[in-house]
């Protein structure tokens, strides 16, 4: 894409044109001001979830998880490196299934952790379970 790459700011959801040189140089949002992308995972609510699918061109990786899943808390560190390895080709997320459970639902999330990677607003596969970084990494990168 020539003109840049549509990027949805994690902080406050604008719309962001971030040219294809810059995209691993931490850009930073034009009308926030915050880091527009990072090579860590965001936490999205179902707003911002939404804003994410339907306006980013990046593939969204989305970590499904709750705070009383130990499976979930053994991960967390995992994604957060899966999330460097695969910088900035991919934006990671996650969403807390107690506080969106209208989202989780939605989507279909039956166990946690689950880990959905869409590309171009629409789903393209899922696991469910917790992984190491690189089958992570791995699996996302293999999808796309």
């Amino acid at each position: 894409m020539s003109d840049g790459t549509h990027l949805v700011c994690p902080n406050c959801n604008a719309v962001n044109r971030v040219p294809p040189a810059r995209m691993g140089e931490h850009p930073s949002c034009g009308k926030c001001k915050g880091p527009l992308f990072e090579p860590h995972p965001v936490s999205l609510t179902e707003a911002g979830f939404e804003k994410q699918l339907a306006k980013s061109d990046l593939p969204l990786l989305v970590d499904f998880w709750a705070s009383w899943c130990g499976p979930c808390k053994m991960m967390a560190p995992a994604f957060a490196e899966a999330a460097g390895r695969l910088f900035p080709r991919v934006r990671l997320a996650k969403v807390n299934t107690e506080e969106q459970r209208a989202l989780a639902q939605r989507m279909g999330i039956r166990s946690i952790p689950t880990m959905v990677l869409f590309e171009n607003g629409r789903e393209k596969d899922r696991i469910s379970g917790a992984l190491p970084a690189d089958q992570i990494a791995a699996w996302a990168a293999g999808r796309l």
